[in-house]
This record gives structure tokens, C-alpha cells and sequence, in this order.
């Protein structure tokens, strides 16, 4: 015959087996979620209209005629390059990071 300890103990091992593997599943779907969430806030900073415009001057910018940094230093803002900049910086490190993990 089983007895009452015996039948407690493989009940609190089956919950904590239980508990483990709902766990594991909980930390997936956060993971998930937050990739989710990063792609998404992403996808709107680089879609919002004043990223747009900033990234269009940098762009025209290059292809325009030629200065020293002193130069274009006086002449344009250097926040719009810092803000196209750490950008474009961010997502190389999350491709770094993946890459990294893989």
C-alpha cells in the first residue's frame, strides 16, 4: 500500500514539475513579446515624419557639395547626423547582438 508521505511527495514534485515547464513557456512568450514590442517601436521611429525629414537632409546633405567638418560644422546642425546617426548605431548593435547569439 502507498502511504500519505509518498503520495505527497510525488504531488508536490509533479507541481513543481508543472510549475518549471509553465515557467519556461511564461519566459518564451516574454521574450517573444518583447522582440514584438522592440521591431514595432523601431518600425515607428524610423517611419515618424520628423525622422524622415532629418534622415532626408543628411542624405541631401552627403551628396551635396563637398566641406571640411569645420566647415559644415558652421554651416549645419550637427544633431540631425547624432540623431540619423545613433539610429542607424542602435539597430547595428541589435543585428550585432543576434548575430552574436545565433
Amino acid at each position: 500500500m502507498v502511504d500519505v508521505q509518498t503520495v505527497s511527495i510525488v504531488i508536490a514534485t509533479a507541481s513543481v514539475v508543472v510549475g518549471v515547464v509553465f515557467a519556461v513557456l511564461q519566459l518564451r512568450d516574454f521574450v517573444k513579446t518583447r522582440q514584438t514590442d522592440l521591431i514595432m517601436r523601431l518600425y515607428s521611429r524610423f517611419g515618424n515624419e520628423g525622422f524622415q525629414r532629418t534622415s532626408e537632409k543628411v542624405e541631401k546633405r552627403l551628396t551635396g557639395e563637398a566641406l571640411s567638418f569645420h566647415d559644415y560644422e558652421e554651416k549645419y546642425s550637427l544633431a540631425e547626423w547624432a540623431a540619423v546617426g545613433m539610429f542607424f548605431e542602435g539597430i547595428g548593435i541589435l543585428l550585432h547582438r543576434k548575430a552574436r547569439a545565433l
